[in-house]
């Protein structure tokens, strides 16, 4: 089983290009939702926000963490972000590798991760076998953004795109790119000839060969100790008798 890599900006498209992947039944794990899972009211990751944060990042009714307020700050505040990150993303991480793992028990021969922030951490890029990006125009990137979040205003959502690594940047470093600027038609034609060839790839079968020689080796070695001991014992005994 290989990776693949979805990312770009906020608000360019990922979950439309997503969406598109799993109808075609592939397995995508969404970073953003677990993201989200990760910081409900009483994970270990919403108590240590609420320490460092204060109470005012938190709805006063449900508990629940109020992400526009919690943006306002660390969108002003790199420090900030920075902590954020060390509290979230470790937990991030430990999830997206139980869900790799039960995909490649079911059997996949490849599976999607949605991640917003594949670039800015690069903690993830080694692991994964191709990266798509997809992008869009600026203005409509921007227009994108505050529909779907009403509460921002204009600055603080031109914040938002800006803290994240421009898009140009992102594009030369992926092996495909998403134009999500005109219709979804457009975009699902994009999309399925890159599904289209990942399905045809045979790269699966050689992560299956390395991960069975490496098993093979592993029992290899694990068979020559017990040998090796069982030996040693056997002429121990012989000794003393």
């Amino acid at each position: 089983m290989f990776l693949i890599g979805i990312t770009g900006g906020i608000a360019t498209g990922k979950s439309t290009v997503s969406k598109l992947f799993l109808d075609s039944g592939i397995p995508v794990i969404d970073c953003d939702k677990i993201a989200r899972q990760i910081v409900e009211p009483g994970k270990p990751a919403w108590h240590k926000i609420r320490q460092i944060f204060g109470e005012n990042v938190f709805d006063k009714d449900t508990n629940e963490l109020d992400r526009d307020e919690l943006g306002k700050l660390i969108f002003d505040d790199i420090e900030k972000r920075k902590i954020l990150n060390e509290i979230t993303h470790p937990e991030i991480h430990k999830t997206i590798y139980k869900e790799v793992f039960r995909y490649f028990l079911l059997g996949h021969n490849f599976i999607v991760l949605d991640l917003p922030l594949l670039f800015e951490t690069r903690i993830m890029l080694n692991l994964i076998h191709k990266i798509i990006t997809v992008t869009c125009e600026e203005d409509i990137q921007l227009t994108r953004l505050m529909d779907r979040n009403n509460r921002l205003s204009e600055s603080d959502a031109k914040k938002r795109i800006k803290a994240q690594m421009p898009l140009e940047q992102k594009c030369a470093e992926s092996h495909f790119v998403i134009e999500n600027s005109g219709t979804l038609q457009d975009t699902e034609e994009q999309t399925m000839k890159i599904i289209n060839l990942l399905q045809e790839s045979n790269h699966h079968w050689k992560i299956r060969g390395i991960l069975l020689a490496t098993a093979a080796v592993l029992f290899s070695g694990i068979a020559w100790i017990l040998n090796y001991k069982y030996k040693i014992f056997s002429s121990t005994t012989n000794s003393l008798n």
